[in-house]
Parts: structure tokens; C-alpha cells; sequence
């Protein structure tokens, strides 16, 4: 039998929605325990030309719930807007973005299969089928952006390793 495209979608995306909550806790409470500000987890970043922690995680939000809006219009453009400023913030939008993809349907999804998609930031377009933006290219972002965020804890010495990145494995159970 087939993997259906919620299959093969959604359980990846709630996981990656899950590891970014948990790094934002781990990071919250290395703030504590070191006495540093928020702020220095909130806009840190790998090298100065990459975007910091912050927009990391919120694209983890924009390549799950996002893309899946974009994918339901036919066009999907990055949503500019600048990222939360504080933890809280963060986990409000991994929450709304966790609900809005446990809710997904998955005949709708279904029945997306060959439907054009299109990509689109500023100069740049690139044409899609449904399926093939969604694990080509949403997918591998919030890969992209959870391990990213990841990396930001490591580099500033939270105490993070490959199961705070892997979360919730899906295990056959009895």
C-alpha cells in the first residue's frame, strides 16, 4: 500500500513543531540557571549573516502550518513579518501551528495530489505539483530551521544533544 501524503507530511511536521517547543524550554531554563537575559537566546545567531534564533523557530511554524496554507491558495510566499520576541511568544506559535496541523484532513490532503503549487519571493518563482512542494521543499525547511535552532543552543553551550533534536520518534508499539 501507498504512503498517503499525510503520512508522509504531517507526523514529521508535528515532530519538528515538538523539537522546536522543547529547544525553547531548554533554552528558557539555561537562561535561568546562567542568570542571562532571554534576549541573548531570542536574537543569537550561528554568523552574522544568518537569521538568529528567533526566526529560526518561527519558520519551523511557517514551513509546517504556512506552507500547508500556501498549498490550500496554490501559492505559498514566505510571511515577512518579523519574528516573536520573547519564549512565550515562540511557543504561542508552535502551539497554533501544532493544532492547525493535527487538524488536517487526510482526504484533503488527498486530494491535493498533482494539484499546481506555486513558490514565490520577490523576483524568484518556482512551479510545483502539491506533494512535491511539500516534501521537497516545506519539508526539508523546517528540517533546515529546527536543526538551525538546535545549532544556536549548541554554539552558546545549552546542553542540547541529537535527542533534544529527534523528539518524539515514532516507535512501533505492541
Amino acid at each position: 500500500m501507498p504512503i498517503s501524503l499525510h503520512a508522509a507530511y504531517v507526523p514529521s511536521a508535528l515532530q519538528m513543531l515538538g523539537t522546536g517547543q522543547h529547544l525553547i524550554n531548554k533554552a528558557e531554563k539555561w537562561c535561568e540557571e546562567k542568570g542571562c537575559d532571554h534576549s541573548d537566546v531570542i536574537g543569537a545567531r550561528l554568523i552574522d549573516d544568518m537569521l538568529p534564533f528567533t526566526y529560526q523557530v518561527k519558520c519551523i511554524a511557517e514551513h509546517t502550518q504556512g506552507s500547508i496554507e500556501g498549498v490550500r491558495a496554490g501559492v505559498y510566499s514566505p510571511d515577512l513579518n518579523p519574528p516573536p520576541t520573547s519564549f512565550d511568544d515562540l511557543r504561542k506559535k508552535l502551539n497554533g501551528a501544532k493544532e492547525f496541523i493535527e487538524g488536517l484532513d487526510e482526504a484533503e490532503m488527498e486530494s491535493w495530489i498533482g494539484r499546481d503549487m506555486r513558490f514565490e519571493f520577490k523576483d524568484m518563482g518556482m512551479d510545483f505539483t502539491a506533494e512535491d512542494f511539500l516534501l521537497s521543499f516545506s519539508q526539508p525547511n523546517f528540517y533546515f530551521h529546527a536543526a538551525t535552532a538546535y545549532d544556536i543552543l549548541r554554539m552558546l553551550g545549552v546542553q542540547v544533544g541529537k535527542r533534544d533534536f529527534t523528539g518524539a520518534v515514532r516507535i512501533k508499539t505492541p
